[in-house]
């Protein structure tokens, strides 16, 4: 029986807060619980190999894949049809489309289904990725998953370093796999990183 209070929860963070690990233990809770977990992430992160969620600190699970094409409510709705399923763990939900948080809705409110979507809020830029600003709008619930900058202050901003260690200020939105690295840090600090690299 799915519960009537059925909401679409938006956890959001920088990188590195430990998304997919709290992700990964709630989904956790449920199974523990006699409760059936659907999870899914994006096909375009397979750093943990395809169709797996994994989390920095070692622990992982298996998942179904969506692309930016998926129909989210068809592949919910058929899942909910094929056996049970509590609740709907996405990871990497910046990646979703604005139709598809749209898509996450739905099943919320018409198949009672439980969503929870763990992301990144804005890109190196500072900038909303476009699946998280819909969550935005959207969700019922939104929670932050925090983390802090090197300086103890609550890290909202993320900058992405290239192969030489140095700050990159421009380029694609989503960059998967390549050399560069992506640090989390306070506004200030992200400011002051951002000035440098103007003046680099």
């Amino acid at each position: 029986m799915h519960s009537a209070m059925a909401k679409l929860y938006f956890h959001f963070s920088t990188m590195n807060a430990g998304k997919s690990t709290v992700l990964l233990q709630a989904a956790h809770n449920y199974r523990e619980r006699g409760m059936v977990p659907l999870l899914l992430t994006a096909a375009l992160d397979d750093r943990a190999g395809p169709s797996r969620i994994a989390s920095r600190i070692g622990i992982g699970a298996p998942a179904q894949t969506f692309t930016a094409t998926t129909d989210l409510f068809a592949s919910l709705a058929a899942s909910v049809e094929a056996g049970p399923v509590h609740c709907v763990f996405i990871d990497e939900a910046q990646f979703l489309t604005q139709a598809q948080v749209w898509d996450l809705a739905r099943a919320v409110d018409d198949l009672h289904l439980p969503v929870m979507c763990y992301g990144l809020r804005v890109d190196f830029r500072g900038q909303l990725f476009p699946g998280s600003a819909a969550l935005l709008a959207l969700a019922d619930e939104m929670r932050e998953v925090r983390t802090i900058c090197h300086c103890g202050k609550k890290a909202t901003m993320v900058v992405r370093m290239g192969p030489d260690g140095v700050v990159v200020k421009d380029g694609a939105q989503v960059q998967i796999g390549g050399n560069e690295t992506y640090v989390s840090v306070c506004r200030l600090h992200w400011r002051e990183a951002m000035d440098a690299a103007d003046q680099g």
